[in-house]
Parts: structure tokens; C-alpha cells; sequence
């Protein structure tokens, strides 16, 4: 069933005679139902001829060849075109018994520029699905997303206060939003014949991306007149390659004088002479994300890549050794990691392990059941006998926000090797095990003072237990506030830390080894072996 009324006759005819393609006249007659849009265009051209030929009409419709779009006025078209640059009169079409339909299926909409035209049809979805199977991702839906030059803006601001006019001398309104907004009919028609060709639903929430964005360069001028009327809605931006973004441009089209507007625009825009173009077709797939623990048993590993000045100072990390495997198995472009806390390149980390979690950037590989994460977290752990991982599993992005939040609440327990430079006895350092919660002020130590600001942080001890070796070593198990430098702790960083370990035994400490022996964040969900 055809969609247009005969309240829409006035309005379509109109628009059909300036140009405008049938799908777009649906838009601006409101036609807000999915089913018109999605007929092939040859018949909409077809149907729509059909329902501009009446009995009362002195517009006489050809229908030997293909159909078309476009209304040429022979003797009147100077007057039309007068109007048009005038605000445009529906009442100034010349009912001429020359009058007839120029059949021309190739002439770009003069609103949509062809996005509701050749962009809308099998054959082009087809290219972009070839696309897509070619890159290679695993998917089960998509996101569709389009992005349009923002000089379609300009051209529907233009076609609106026409209709809009027009509208108003019948008594009836047109708001800016009544139009159907070339997204949406854009969407209406190509998510099915997506879904049709790729076998998977269309959906809003997929990870999986599939972006298209289109470009008209013979109009990109249309927007620069905005410029000079509202200069405060463009402002250059680093990344941006021009100041007519679309944002803007609409920012400036709320905010124009619909006076100012015509008198700078033509009012319906002129018929382009060429379609829009399809200039990237991209697909990306949201971030994955893998979380897990891991136990470092070397005393030379850093966690990050240690690089001063350009120069790598160790081979490898705990955070290259870890997503390096995951990087190939994802088949992802990067990853980023992180942990709760980490640990000096000197300083093992024990027990059930410190939580991590890595984010994989554009994986094409993102389909693993358990068994398959199982086997990824051996082949780690084969590859190097500087680090361990457990617990490796799949998780949301929102669920790291766990791991980050515990990174200063929770506690930690370490055990250190201390040397003193006099010599003690077991009951020396007996009274260590009686203190509890004991407040420390940290002023940040000097080795991490080029990378953390310079400030006194209160931190808590809140037991201490003691083991005593010989006369100037003892070991001491901690378990602190999060966020302590036990380091400093013990030596005293030259006073920056106090109280410490030498200042407690009236003396002088350092500390030869320092071992993590829990974390306790209750994050990733321990596993079953």
C-alpha cells in the first residue's frame, strides 16, 4: 500500500519537481513505517508516478522508460527557478501541458545526495558484506553505523523551511523533528538486507562495528557560509581535519535566522551532479577483556617493559610475557595491561598471586569456551618459568573496576629479609610482634619521584611478625594498608619514612629481599582446576 495521502499530493509533487528522490519525500511527509522505505527504488519511482497521475492533473507522466525522479519545467522552468531561490512556491509550478518527467533514474537527490538512492540497494550491501567476510573477525551480530557529510544538514534545514512554508499557508505545522531523520530510514532499510546477507541480527549493543563513511566533495561548500553567520559554532580542534563537523553544523543551523538562512541558501538546494561516495568501509570489534592472577618467581622482571631514554634496559616483562600470548591468540592490533599494585623488578610475588587484567584491542578471535581459555593460560605458563598464571578467564569491562577499587582499600602481605648493622638478639626484635595498626607517614620515596607526584602519605602497619636468623638478619612478615612502600618501610628512605624499621631498633636497617606473599583482592572469581 502506497504511503502518501492525497493531503501529501501538494507536498510530493513539489518535491518530486525539485529533485528529490522518493524516499526522501517520504521523510518529509512523515511517513514513519518501515515497509515504503524498503521497496526497491525502481518501484517507488513507479508507484510514486502512479500516484501523481490523476484525472486532474495536468502533468503528463511517461512510462516508456525507466522510471525517474526529476520534474523538468520547459516553458515555465525560469519561473521555478526564480521561486525556488525565493523561498520556493508549490503554487508557482506551471501546469503546462509540456510539463513532463525527465527520465533520469542517475540524478542524485538533490537532499540525501543518493544515500536513500544506490546506497539503499542489495548490490551495495553486498560490497560491504564482502568487506567485512574478508577481514576476517568472529561475530554473532553488528553494529551498523554510518557517518554522512554534514552538508546533508544544510540541505534538509533547506527542504524543511520550504515544506514548512508551504505547510503554513494551508494552516498546518511541520516541526523539525516530525522529519524522519535520514538515519533512521537509512537504518530501516539496510539492517534487514544485512541481517539477509550475513545471517546474523543487526544490534545496537554488539561489540562488533561495521562503519561506513560517505563523502560528496562537489558540495562541501554548502556549509561554509555558517561560518560567517555563527563564527562561535566552529572552532578548530587538534583532531579534526576540518571545523564543519557535523555537531557543528547543526549547532549552527538551531541557531541561524531562517531569514538569514534563505537569503545565503537556496530554498529547495539544488540537484547535485553527482552521488555520494562510499570513501571507507571499516569494521572493528569492541575490546575483550581477559582477567587472571599471576605469581613472578624471578628477582630480575620487571613488570612493564623497563626502557629509560630509549633504551631497553631487560628483555621482557611480566606484561610481555602474559599478553604476548594472548595477542596472537585474539589475533588483536594491541593490548593494554593492568594489575592491582605492582611489584619492583627485584621483588618476587607469591601465594594465589597478583590480580591482572589485559584489554585486547580490535580482536578478530573473540569466540573461546572454558576449555579454550584453560589450554591459552597453559601455554602461558609453558613459555617461561619466570611467571605463573591462574584463574584466566573472560570479563566485562565494567567487572576491572573491582580490581582498581581494591588497589587502596585492601590489605597486602609481604615478607622481607632484613639486615641490621648491629648486632641483635631473638628478643631485640620481639617487641615488632606487639605492634598493631601502627601509622606510618611516607613522603614518596625518591625512587619513584619522577613518575608520582611529591606528597606525604598515611599508610598503616597492621601486624608484624618476626623471625629471627643471626645476629644482623631477621625475616619480617608484613601485612599492611594497600599502597605502603615496605621498602622505605624498613630503611627509612633517609627519614622520608617514619616511623621505620631502623628508627624502631635505634639503628640502622635495610632490607636484602622483599617477597609479595598475598594480595587481597577478592578479584577474578578463583577457578576450579
Amino acid at each position: 500500500m502506497f504511503p502518501l495521502a492525497e493531503k501529501d499530493k501538494p507536498i510530493a509533487r513539489f518535491l518530486f519537481s525539485t529533485g528529490t528522490c522518493p524516499r526522501c519525500i517520504f521523510r518529509f511527509c512523515c511517513v514513519d513505517f518501515h515497509a515504503p522505505y524498503k521497496l526497491p527504488y525502481q518501484d517507488l519511482i513507479r508507484e510514486l508516478e502512479n500516484f501523481l497521475k490523476t484525472e486532474d492533473d495536468d502533468l503528463t507522466l511517461e512510462a516508456t522508460k525507466p522510471p525517474l525522479k526529476k520534474i523538468r519545467l520547459q516553458d515555465g522552468e525560469a519561473q521555478i527557478d526564480d521561486c525556488s531561490q525565493n523561498g520556493g512556491e508549490m503554487t508557482a509550478i506551471v501546469k503546462d501541458e509540456n510539463m513532463m518527467l525527465e527520465k533520469s533514474y542517475l540524478n542524485a537527490c538533490n537532499i540525501c545526495l543518493g544515500i536513500l538512492q544506490e546506497f539503499c540497494e542489495k548490490k551495495f550491501i553486498k560490497k560491504v558484506c564482502q568487506k567485512v567476510e574478508s577481514a576476517g573477525y568472529e561475530f554473532t551480530n553488528l553494529v551498523f553505523s554510518v557517518s554522512f557529510p554534514p552538508q546533508l544538514s544544510v540541505r534538509e534545514h533547506a527542504a524543511w523551511l520550504l515544506v514548512k512554508q508551504e505547510m503554513g499557508k494551508q494552516g498546518l505545522s511541520l516541526g523539525r523533528d516530525d522529519i524522519v531523520q535520514l538515519k533512521e530510514a537509512y537504518k530501516w532499510i539496510t539492517h534487514p538486507l544485512f541481517s539477509e546477507e550475513l545471517g546474523v541480527p543487526v544490534d545496537g549493543k554488539s561489540l562488533f562495528e561495521v562503519s561506513v563513511i560517505f563523502a560528496h566533495p562537489e558540495t562541501d561548500e554548502d556549509c561554509h557560509f555558517l561560518s560567517t553567520s555563527c563564527p562561535d559554532c566552529f572552532k578548530p580542534a587538534k583532531n579534526k581535519q576540518s571545523v564543519f563537523t557535523r555537531m557543528a553544523v547543526v549547532k549552527a543551523l538551531d541557531k541561524i535566522k531562517e531569514e538569514d538562512f534563505r537569503k545565503k541558501f537556496p530554498c529547495p538546494p539544488n540537484s547535485p551532479k553527482s552521488f555520494c561516495s562510499a570513501v571507507e568501509i571499516e569494521c572493528a570489534h569492541g575490546a575483550v577483556f581477559v582477567a587472571g592472577r599471576y605469581n613472578k618467581y624471578s628477582r630480575n622482571l620487571p613488570q612493564t617493559p623497563w626502557i629509560i631514554d630509549g633504551e631497553r634496559k631487560l628483555e621482557s616483562s611480566v606484561e610481555e610475557l602474559i599478553s604476548s600470548q594472548l595477542l596472537t591468540v585474539f589475533k588483536a592490533e594491541s593490548f593494554n595491561f593492568s594489575s592491582s599494585g605492582r611489584e619492583d623488578v627485584d621483588v618476587r610475588t607469591l601465594g594465589n598471586g597478583r590480580p591482572f587484567a589485559v584489554e585486547l584491542v580490535n580482536p578478530r578471535r573473540v569466540q573461546f569456551t572454558s576449555r579454550d581459555i584453560k589450554e591459552l593460560q597453559q601455554k602461558i605458563n609453558i613459555s617461561s618459568d619466570k611467571i605463573q598464571v591462574r584463574d584466566l578467564q573472560l570479563v566485562t569491562r565494567e567487572a576491572i573496576g573491582h580490581m582498581k577499587e581494591g588497589e587502596e582499600v585492601k590489605t597486602k602481605t609481604y615478607s622481607a629479609l632484613v639486615w641490621t648493622d648491629k648486632a641483635i638478639q631473638k628478643k631485640d626484635i620481639e617487641f615488632l610482634d606487639d605492634l598493631k595498626d601502627l601509622q606510618i607517614n611516607q613522603k614518596t620515596p625518591l625512587r619513584v619521584l619522577h613518575r608520582r607526584p611529591l606528597a606525604i602519605r598515611t599508610r598503616i602497619i597492621h601486624t608484624m611478625e618476626t623471625h629471627y636468623i643471626d645476629e644482623h638478619h631477621f625475616r619480617l612478615h608484613l601485612k599492611t594498608q594497600a599502597g605502603t612502600y615496605i621498602k622505605e618501610f624498613v630503611h627509612g628512605d633517609f627519614g622520608r619514612t617514619k616511623p621505620n624499621i631502623g628508627s624502631l631498633m635505634d639503628g640502622t636497617a635495610d632490607i636484602l629481599e622483599l617477597d609479595v606473599e598475598s594480595v587481597d583482592v577478592d578479584w577474578p572469581p578463583a577457578l576450579n582446576d
